[in-house]
């Protein structure tokens, strides 16, 4: 049997109405028998296209204002039928014509919600009709064609003219491809706006000052009560909503940790160091860079006692992160009005998805939930590392993993004491963080350096190695790997592999 097959009739309900009439012209002038429901079938006839109307076919009128139009066994029976003896032998005994293009688009749901409509209003524009014969004639796709997007009229329009009506199976399988993929998007979109709700049914919505500039609007859609309280300080801003997420997502690595605090500045890390107490901790991840520590984003794993607050509370912060504070320390930081104080929940975890408009949609992907264990390490030398330095590497892989690539980060004693981030090559990230860490009086003989991603040359390694680092923690996987494992072993660095790299774009 012929893979081809040819267009006898047609329905055609769209929403936006772009290119539908030139569609069903030549339709037409192949021969294809039009049906139609409500506007758009007005919008054919007010053009002169012959159409015969849904209510005709299925003997039901549009009804519930509209909600019920094309659901009706004599629809996706004609759209759903194989085209064998024994289906097409039932639509005969049911007086149930074939359906072999079905023309459909769905309800704008995403461009409603971002109007900022009513919810009653948003709930009128999830399309049940539409989506339902989408998916019947994607389904059908060895017999029907389906075209769920104006963007799709010209090309097909060319393909029917060509063969006199006629479509491939490989056009068929296609467009029911694209149409797979837009109901599942489509079908995102509705779970992410009911997912915004809260328990009560309320749907928070937090709007902002300004977004990342005072000329951009901005606003919030969640629940910030999940994941903080605000104890004090100004109402937070764009740009403190992406510090304080990129915080708890550093923090979120080091929860087993005894005494850790991390400094943000522009969502990447300045200073962080895990200590044996909490003042430690502090005045350790402040030495890493006092200079960009200056207005930047505090976050605590502990909870803030008065010494802490005491020297905190000296600096120029935007925005401290901590599970708890004791009583008087509250006291104090509050007394400097604009200072944005949170407690946030220790349970909180990263979103497991990520998502980005990008181009003229979005991307998402899993989060990077990625952690390494001394037992995940591969290592590549001749010399292991000691237990000291296989922490040190472990706590510089957990930073390089929140830091923008290119970056190497070096530790020391549990401390970050210098790191190059966000560089357009590697060899510059690594001459960065070697600078840095001489600036703020930092000793880099007996650290480890951490990468990102692979060395594609020995040279940030040897760069490293003359500062006097003793062990290399990077994902591997280039294809040079072993230039890179020579020099160490050459000049006795140890070096570990863990097979998972982290840019961070």
């Amino acid at each position: 049997m012929s893979e081809n097959r040819k267009i006898k009739t047609a329905l055609i309900s769209v929403y936006n109405k772009t290119g539908v009439d030139d569609l069903a012209d030549a339709l037409v002038s192949n021969g294809v028998n039009i049906i139609s429901t409500g506007g758009t079938a007005k919008y054919l006839t007010d053009r002169n296209i012959e159409i015969e109307l849904v209510e005709d076919l299925t003997g039901f009128p549009e009804m519930l204002g509209g909600r019920v139009k094309t659901l009706h066994p004599k629809v996706f029976g004609g759209i759903l039928a194989r085209r064998n003896e024994t289906h097409l032998t039932q639509l005969d005994a049911l007086d149930i014509p074939t359906i072999d293009l079905v023309v459909v688009d769905l309800y704008p749901f995403e461009d409603t919600v971002a109007s900022g409509a009513s919810h009653e209003y948003i709930i009128e524009k999830i399309d049940i009709g539409g989506i339902s014969l989408v998916r019947a004639a994607a389904k059908n796709f060895q017999d029907v064609v389906i075209l769920s997007s104006k963007d799709q009229y010209t090309t097909f329009i060319k393909e029917i003219t060509e063969h006199h009506g006629s479509t491939s199976l490989r056009t068929r399988q296609q467009l029911a491809k694209s149409a797979f993929s837009l109901t599942s998007e489509y079908d995102r979109q509705i779970s992410e706006y009911f997912m915004s709700f809260d328990e009560a049914g309320h749907k928070p919505n937090y709007q902002l000052r300004y977004g990342e500039n005072p000329h951009q609007k901005a606003e919030f859609i969640g629940n910030l009560e999940d994941v903080f309280t605000q104890i004090s300080g100004k109402e937070i801003s764009y740009n403190n909503l992406v510090d304080i997420d990129a915080a708890l997502q550093i923090m979120s690595e080091f929860k087993q940790d005894v005494y850790t605090v991390a400094i943000l500045k522009h969502t990447n890390i300045c200073g962080i160091a895990t200590r044996d107490s909490g003042i430690e901790a502090w005045e350790a991840a402040l030495a890493c860079d006092p200079t960009s520590a200056f207005g930047g984003i505090i976050i605590a794993n502990f909870n803030i006692t008065m010494d802490v607050a005491s020297s905190i509370n000296k600096l120029f912060y935007e925005v401290l992160l901590a599970p708890s504070f004791d009583d008087d320390t509250l006291e104090l930081l509050k007394s400097k009005q604009g200072r944005i104080l949170l407690k946030y929940n220790s349970d909180y975890r990263p979103q497991e998805q990520n998502y980005k408009t990008l181009l003229n949609g979005e991307i998402q992907q899993t989060y990077d939930y990625a952690s390494t264990k001394k037992e995940d390490l591969k290592i590549v030398t001749s010399l292991s590392p000691d237990d000291n330095e296989i922490e040190a590497l472990i706590f510089a892989n957990k930073c390089v993993k929140h830091l923008k690539s290119n970056t190497i980060v070096f530790v020391k004693d549990r401390q970050m004491i210098g790191m190059g981030c966000g560089q357009t090559s590697r060899i510059d990230a690594c001459r960065y963080g070697i600078e840095k860490a001489k600036a703020y009086g930092f000793d880099l003989k007996g650290s480890v350096m951490a990468s990102d991603a692979f060395f594609p040359f020995p040279d940030c390694v040897e760069m490293a190695y003359n500062e006097g680092i003793t062990a290399v923690i990077q994902p591997g996987g280039s294809i040079k790997d072993q230039l890179s494992i020579d020099f160490c072993d050459k000049h006795g660095v140890k070096m570990v592999f863990t097979g998972v790299r982290h840019f961070k774009h």
